[in-house]
């Protein structure tokens, strides 16, 4: 008899515990479904926001110029070869500031543009100069005042079609050089490159470091021109002592870009 009444507490003991683990495991199923939700939540906006930089990201890099104007130019194919090599070009680099007043050739333009940020790679976008994470933030705006078979103004360089966007008609050199430290420059170069960045290009995937690495970028940029203009028989200086407001609106640059080199190019005296 007392026997039976062991087993039949025991039996109950087990069933009460099979019951209790039952209602924990359900229980607990539940937080961690709940806490899953949450976690979902939370990483949804992120991921959006994310995606939202991204798209920022695609339109800043294919929006259109800030000008009424939108005549295209398409640019002679850039030469991939020359009888200069590159350490003669670092040997011959160097600063001019004095030009002849002497035109240029669209050939010339064409070489310069594409070394300062001309397409390598067509299918994966790449450019001549390295860019953190490829976003190329810079911007290539030209002020042409004496090229043959270009008329003078202000265009836009785009890279993906090797072309230039007029933004303004007319010779704005001297607009633009009032506004340098070293104007003389400016007005006697036939050509000169102003080169801006967007940096929220940069900004959305590295934050803080993105204007680190957009100055590093323009350098890249810049000594790409320099000693590509060794093999064309050029000259020019890199300038950046200027009034960045004044030059944003002397060269029409759109409301997110701002300027950070100025390199008046032409042969020297």
């Amino acid at each position: 008899m007392f026997n039976k009444k062991i087993l039949i507490i025991t039996i109950l003991v087990v069933i009460i515990g099979l019951i209790i683990i039952s209602i924990s495991t359900n229980a607990f199923d539940r937080f961690i479904c709940s806490s899953s939700e949450k976690t979902t939540e939370i990483q949804n906006p992120l991921n959006k926001t994310e995606e939202n930089q991204m798209t920022a990201i695609e339109e800043n890099n294919s929006e259109a110029v800030n000008s009424p104007l939108k005549s295209k130019i398409k640019l002679p194919e850039p030469q991939y070869s020359s009888n200069t090599s590159i350490e003669e070009a670092l040997l011959k680099r160097k600063s001019i500031r004095d030009y002849q007043k002497k035109s240029i050739s669209l050939e010339n333009v064409s070489q310069i543009l594409w070394a300062a940020q001309g397409i390598t790679n067509k299918a994966k976008g790449k450019r001549t100069a390295p860019s953190a994470g490829a976003l190329y933030p810079l911007e290539i705006y030209l002020l042409v005042g004496n090229v043959n078979d270009l008329a003078s103004g202000i265009y836009k360089y785009k890279p993906e079609g090797h072309e230039l966007i007029l933004i303004a008609e007319g010779d704005r050199r001297n607009e633009l050089s009032k506004y340098s430290a070293q104007p003389e420059a400016i007005q006697d170069a036939p050509i000169t490159l102003v080169i801006s960045a967007v940096y929220k290009r940069t900004s959305a995937k590295y934050g803080e470091r993105a204007s680190r690495y957009v100055h590093i970028e323009v350098g890249h940029s810049a000594q790409n021109v320099c000693l590509q203009i060794i093999s064309l028989g050029l000259s020019t200086v890199t300038i950046g002592a200027f009034q960045d407001g004044q030059v944003k609106k002397a060269v029409q640059l759109l409301e997110n870009e701002d300027p950070l080199y100025i390199m008046p190019i032409g042969f020297a005296k």
